[in-house]
């Protein structure tokens, strides 16, 4: 098992913890908080609401842009409470992977009754 199968399955271990303490319906941040918390308990160093600096040829955008989470500095996590997953939201998560060299993402929706129907792991053409 690779470094980032390894790493993925204990994120969405972790999530599946957080969804079934508090099951679908809340607000993103509450998952967001919840799962951070999951991560740290288990030993995986994790960071949220981690900004971008972007910047558009040689402008400077002070624009505050934030990632939602982005565990072991490898792989970003972006949760959504949404009725479904719609491929907008994988194309998202791409952008921001190549913003940030993370080679491989976690799409995450807490709204389903059962999490694995809500998550989608994506990864960067090598």
């Amino acid at each position: 098992m690779d470094d980032y199968t390894k790493l993925t399955s204990t994120i969405i271990g972790a999530a599946m913890e957080v969804h079934s303490y508090w099951g679908p319906g809340l607000i993103e941040s509450i998952y967001e908080k919840s799962l951070q918390h999951e991560l740290h308990l288990r030993n995986v160093e994790v960071k949220r609401q981690v900004k971008l600096q972007l910047k558009y040829k040689d402008l400077e955008l002070d624009d505050d842009y934030a990632l939602d989470l982005i565990v072991d500095g490898k792989v970003i996590v972006e949760l959504k409470v949404v009725k479904e997953l719609a491929p907008i939201h994988e194309a998202q998560l791409m952008t921001y992977m190549k913003l940030t060299d993370c080679k491989v993402g976690l799409l995450i929706n807490f709204n389903v009754v059962r999490l694995k129907d809500g998550i989608r792991r994506l990864s960067l053409p090598e």
